[in-house]
């Protein structure tokens, strides 16, 4: 499908939040069992959705299911780490199916090269973003603009990133955002206008694009892949013989 040290891009635009689940899972088994022979990163938005991870803590999501379902917000249970958070329009969602026996064995090292990927992509919006000690995600002037929770099997990688771009933060209410009480979320386009500090300022309509690109290049410069696109029909042919990999 391709060469070596290559990292296949596929941007597959609003995805519901199952049917991505079932892709990343059919991605990793592919990646476990060779047919994928290339580490590929999934690029999308989702429609509205609250996920909960392996450590979320009970009082965390504000809602219950009923409640959130009237807001038009799925709920799903999943296997990544971390608590809980939200997912929606105006979002960049990353998933890295990774085999990071081609890198570096170490889950933690990962965490923080995928934090890196998105600092870097920050930095070409003059969004000067970092990392807050103990706490997994990407953090400018105190508020918290990327999420990440991550599983792996054998070393391969999937669940992954959510980068604000233009969500509409008020979502963030109806939990406490990855467990993390008075934490403040924000978004580019929030860090933007502020920048702006007042004068007539409007993000860019190519904005969404635009972090989508940031995002691509700083992946395959910190992992020293060259991100080539892959387009959907590619990726499912090549996936189709993988069976769907359990939680």
């Amino acid at each position: 499908m391709s060469s070596p040290r290559q990292l296949l891009v596929a941007t597959l635009g609003i995805v519901p939040y199952a049917a991505a689940l079932e892709l990343q899972r059919a991605a990793a088994k592919a990646r476990l069992d060779g047919s994928l022979d290339q580490d590929l990163l999934l690029l999308l938005e989702h429609p509205p959705v609250v996920t909960t991870g392996r450590s979320t803590k009970a009082g965390n999501l504000l809602l219950d299911e009923r409640a959130l379902a009237r807001r038009g917000i799925a709920l799903f249970d999943v296997e990544r780490g971390g608590d809980v958070t939200f997912h929606g329009p105006g979002q960049l969602v990353g998933y890295p199916i990774m085999d990071l026996r081609r890198h570096r064995e170490d889950l933690h090292w990962y965490l923080r090269q995928v934090e890196q990927v998105l600092i870097d992509a920050l930095e070409t919006f003059r969004i000067p973003a970092g990392r807050n000690p103990g706490r997994t995600g990407v953090w400018t002037n105190e508020r918290k603009i990327a999420s990440i929770g991550v599983h792996a099997r054998q070393w391969v990688t999937w669940h992954g990133f959510a980068l604000n771009v233009t969500t509409d933060l008020s979502y963030f209410d109806v939990m406490v955002p990855c467990g993390i009480p008075d934490v403040v979320m924000t978004s580019v386009e929030r860090e933007l206008l502020e920048a702006a500090d007042g004068a007539c300022f409007a993000p860019s309509p190519s904005l969404g694009d635009d972090v989508r690109n940031a995002v691509i290049a700083a992946a395959g410069a910190r992992f020293d892949l060259e991100a080539v696109p892959v387009t959907e029909a590619d990726l499912r042919a090549t996936v189709a013989a993988a069976v769907p990999m359990a939680p």
